[in-house]
């Protein structure tokens, strides 16, 4: 008779099986913690990671946000580009063959030559000269059919629904990009259906596009007024039907572009995303009914003519961008700043544009695996849209001598550079004790108060400590990668805080010479000279007063305390820091500044008195609310200017009395840091260049050398498993095999 046997013990049998044959499998291939496909590390493709969500716009009229532009300046093509080695920064052409040279009007609109006041100029005429034979990527808003039909521009919404991906469709095109894609897309950012950030301070020097602008907002609102305001699916509004003087295409090669008086710094908008070109094919096609409800707007699936185009977007997810085959080249530079040969960067000099095939942009919810995953060289980079992850990788070597040898070790490449970038302790004009009112002699008995207080906040040892050397002391508000900073002029060299030392170095002034400014301002020792009182000094500070903060906050009582000055602490949150500084009411406080773009204007502007932000309700940033008539008039024409001698004679007369007024105690210049492995190169770090991602180049047999023999499959714990897994098996077999013998028994003794 047959015995019956346990099913159960066979599932344990079995599982136990496949436990042992998947480790041994596990341990006999290769590392299995990859998160990308296997073989993929040895491809063209650069891994990087993104941080908590997917883009939220890639619409080049919307978008503005860091984390965006991995995208936007990989996609979009504006006229004008940043030179990728050359500091300080310098624009050349992009689709443009060549910068436009500005032709100048005046009232009456005859010509004014080109050295003509600033004052005297009522309009600036940019003509555009564009590249022919630029091609769109392929997308299916452009597909006909043989007749010549567009074959997507009349869908059904029933269509449409089974739709979710750009790639759901299947027939694609393209066609050469003209003059009047940059119309268009000029003319788009006043709807208010996408906001555009960059709207209301394009439409102040644009001629006509602020009227413009309330044009396209009440045809809009006529558009859709018998539609319910959470209807996504909106009537197009093709603004090839709707002009403006402002911007015309003089012909399909040559953009116009009308500027109110004269504005130099319009030059860097043109570089910007805001001015890429936007196909009118791609509205039609987007515009249809049930596009918006399936993310089938440009938000999710740009069009462009750049070196990659989206192929993939997995929200929260995956995205990725394939190199587009339509792309007309740009070749690597041949020339830069005189370090970069030594660096590598100019050893892919006259090669065609862009290196890599593909780039694959991972979601990563946490910073912990993240890191993990780029020292284990899944990702070539932790950030390739940020500087501060180098830094923190600085930081880390400094603090830890282990990191630094792992990193050493790893080959990390982390270059270094000052970029336009500031942080300082401002004063407030408008205080009574601080600020720069009263009389003449007032005036410079506060004059010397700030000269003291400067001179005792030692900012060399705010990077040492707090910064672990990543940054340099500034003698300006000029960082040294914006023209208008020389090493041997006044940007470069505070004579009020410095004295030159013994090799011609700058040393910040004995604390006694702070001392004798602050008894010639009538506080000897920190006391007022007339009544005996302690002088006591507020600082605002931009963040609660928490332990995180507590050894900072520590060090500034203690540089004040060096004078005897008593300082202080009103740390508060950033919207309370924020309505202070827009009423005035703080006295000092603590702050900084990122360039829009890289002009020295964009940093003389927080000086200038018509832009005081207590005087503008907030809209203006000159923070300290300074007031001085000499600067003033220095930047009225400085703000005219181009680059060259004149401006910067004059950048250097400002500079220098700003640090005369002490308006700021300049703070420093952080250090901004990129991050690549060692197959990575040409990854110079740049704040200002944003498309530098088709610079970059692979070594993918490296990174693949490199992977595995940094992830070897761990072997030990595989004995100990099997051990444990036989610990556990046997008895219960043992345990088994005696009822089985048991039960066969008893049918025996059963048995007639």
């Amino acid at each position: 008779m047959a015995r019956w046997r346990s099913p159960s013990l066979f599932c344990c049998w079995s599982l136990w099986l496949v436990t042992v044959l998947a480790l041994l499998q596990a341990g006999c291939g290769e590392a299995s913690n990859n998160p990308h496909p296997r073989g993929s590390e040895a491809t063209n493709t650069l891994f990087v990671p993104l941080v908590q969500r997917s883009p939220k716009h890639l619409d080049p009229a919307s978008s503005y946000s860091n984390e965006e532009t991995p995208f936007t300046y990989q996609i979009y093509e504006p006229p004008y580009t940043y030179h990728f080695l050359k500091r300080p920064y310098t624009l050349i052409g992009n689709t443009a063959t060549q910068l436009a040279h500005p032709a100048y009007l005046d009232q009456a609109g005859q010509p004014l030559p080109d050295d003509a006041d600033g004052t005297q100029v009522a309009q600036t005429v940019l003509d555009i000269p564009l590249k022919s034979g630029i091609l769109f990527a392929p997308h299916p808003a452009f597909a006909r059919d043989a007749q010549g039909r567009y074959v997507y521009h009349h869908l059904q919404a029933g269509y449409v629904a089974k739709k979710h991906a750009i790639g759901d469709f299947a027939a694609t095109g393209t066609r050469e990009l003209v003059a009047d894609d940059y119309v268009y897309a000029i003319r788009r950012l006043a709807t208010p259906r996408v906001v555009s950030p960059g709207f209301s301070t394009l439409a102040d020097y644009i001629v006509g596009f602020k009227a413009y602008g309330e044009r396209i907002a009440k045809l809009d609102r006529e558009l859709r007024q018998n539609l319910p305001p959470t209807d996504r699916d909106l009537p197009l509004l093709d603004f090839r039907q709707y002009a403006f003087d402002g911007v015309q295409a003089l012909d399909a090669h040559t953009l116009r572009i009308r500027l109110i008086g004269k504005y130099p710094q319009f030059k860097y908008w043109l570089a910007m995303t805001f001015f890429a070109p936007v196909p009118w094919e791609a509205e039609v096609f987007y515009a249809q009914p049930g596009m918006a409800a399936n993310n089938l707007t440009m938000n999710f699936w740009p069009v462009g003519t750049g070196p990659y185009m989206l192929t993939d977007y997995a929200e929260n997810r995956r995205h990725v961008l394939q190199r587009n085959p339509n792309y007309h080249g740009a070749a690597y530079p041949c020339e830069g700043e005189a370090q970069d040969r030594a660096q590598g960067y100019l050893d892919d000099c006259g090669k065609p544009l862009p290196f890599i095939d593909r780039i694959v942009f991972d979601i990563e919810k946490e910073s912990v695996p993240l890191q993990a995953k780029f020292l284990q060289g899944y990702y070539d980079t932790p950030g390739v849209e940020r500087l501060d992850r180098g830094t923190a990788l600085l930081v880390d070597m400094a603090d830890s001598p282990d990191k630094a040898r792992e990193y050493r070790d790893k080959g990390l490449r982390l270059p270094t550079a000052i970029e336009a970038n500031n942080w300082y302790i401002g004063f407030n004009w408008l205080d009574p004790v601080l600020g720069g009112g009263g009389t003449p002699e007032q005036a410079a008995r506060k004059r010397k108060l700030r000269q003291a207080l400067s001179i005792a906040l030692d900012w060399e040892e705010y990077v040492a400590i707090f910064e672990k050397g990543q940054g340099v002391a500034a003698h300006g508000p000029l960082p040294p990668s914006l023209f208008g900073y020389r090493a041997d002029g006044p940007a470069a060299f505070n004579p009020v805080v410095y004295v030159r030392g013994a090799q011609g170095q700058p040393q910040r002034r004995p604390l006694a010479d702070a001392k004798q400014l602050l008894a010639e301002a009538g506080y000897p020792d920190g006391r007022n000279a007339d009544t005996g009182q302690p002088l006591v000094l507020n600082y605002d500070y931009q963040s609660a007063n928490g332990p995180g903060n507590r050894a900072t906050l520590d060090w500034y009582v203690k540089q004040f305390a060096k004078l005897g000055v008593q300082l202080e602490i009103r740390a508060t949150d950033y919207n309370r820091f924020q309505e202070k500084m827009t009423k005035g009411s703080a006295q000092i406080y603590f702050w900084g500044w990122l360039a829009d773009y890289p002009d020295a204007e964009n940093f003389l502007f927080m000086f200038y008195g018509p832009n005081a932000k207590a005087l503008t309700q907030g809209n203006g940033e000159n923070n300290s609310n300074y007031q001085s008539a000499s600067f003033d008039r220095l930047y009225a024409q400085m703000k005219f200017l181009d680059d060259g001698p004149q401006k910067q004679a004059l950048i250097d007369q400002m500079i220098t009395l700003l640090q005369q007024d002490a308006v700021w105690s300049f703070g420093y210049f952080p250090t901004s840091a990129a991050a690549y492995h060692q197959w990575v190169f040409n990854g110079k770090p740049t704040q200002i260049i944003r498309n530098h991602i088709g610079y970059l180049r692979l070594d993918p047999a490296l990174r693949a050398q490199k992977i595995r023999a940094w992830n070897h499959p761990v072997w030990w714990p595989l004995p100990l498993l099997l051990v444990l897994l036989l610990a556990a098996v046997l008895p219960a077999w043992r345990v088994w095999r005696l009822r089985d013998r048991e039960n066969a028994a008893r049918q025996v003794v059963a048995a007639p």
